[in-house]
């Protein structure tokens, strides 16, 4: 019954990968994401020492 071709991983290495896969896109989305909250903060700050 048990079949050993090298194309079917064990459930804990199929796990892994899919995780590793969902890290990755979240650090791409995190990263700019914080850059925009970053630059409207910025933007903020700009306008409102300019208009004191």
């Amino acid at each position: 019954m048990e079949d050993n071709s090298p194309d079917i991983m064990p459930r804990h290495e199929r796990r892994e990968k899919k995780l590793r896969k969902k890290r990755q896109r979240i650090q791409k989305h995190g990263k700019n994401l914080a850059r925009i909250y970053m630059d409207t903060i910025i933007k903020r700050l700009k306008r409102q020492s300019t208009d004191r």
